[in-house]
């Protein structure tokens, strides 16, 4: 068990980083979360079934272990600003900007980062497996507890918003520059 548990840390510790890393935008505390999802992989290894690729089992279970930090911080937060029910939209996002320079340099990219703020955390979930750690389709759906058509749905959604989104900014730099 010893071997294969070290095979799966090295195969999988960069990426589970990086997905937890755009979940709560912290170095330091995607790394404790990768930490916690390997001592929860080691304590449910031998009752792994294999129904599912061992991939998609890690991505299930890092995200449950990022929605489970995410909820402690927002308990934290109501706790402190003394309210009762749960937060807004608003006051649930994060104002600190994604760092995309860690991601690429491209300013392509970078952009359709920064409009993937506009999308809803569903969508932007899905648009990181998808096509940052390049999960199929059905490997979404497992990680996320969805059927495969909600995953294309959201996705498809997902994409035409930024698409959108793109669109606008390069009428809006056409304008700017015209005038």
């Amino acid at each position: 068990m010893h071997d294969e548990f070290e095979r799966l840390y090295e195969q999988y510790h960069h990426s589970l980083f990086q997905y937890l890393f755009y979940m709560v935008r912290d170095r330091e505390t995607a790394e404790e979360l990768v930490q916690e999802v390997y001592i929860k992989v080691l304590h449910s290894f031998e009752t792994f079934e294999g129904k599912s690729s061992e991939k998609t089992w890690l991505y299930s279970i890092a995200r449950h272990v990022g929605i489970d930090w995410i909820r402690k911080q927002n308990r934290k937060k109501r706790k402190w600003l003394g309210v009762l029910g749960p937060l807004s939209k608003e006051e649930m996002r994060d104002p600190a900007p994604l760092p995309d320079e860690i991601l690429t340099a491209k300013d392509d990219v970078r952009e359709i980062y920064e409009c993937m703020k506009a999308c809803s955390p569903d969508q932007r979930q899905v648009l990181m497996l998808r096509y940052v750690e390049s999960l199929s389709i059905k490997e979404a759906a497992e990680v996320l507890g969805w059927s495969e058509s909600k995953v294309k749905t959201t996705q498809h959604r997902a994409v035409k918003k930024i698409q959108d989104l793109m669109e606008n900014r390069e009428n809006l730099e056409e304008r700017r520059a015209g005038d």
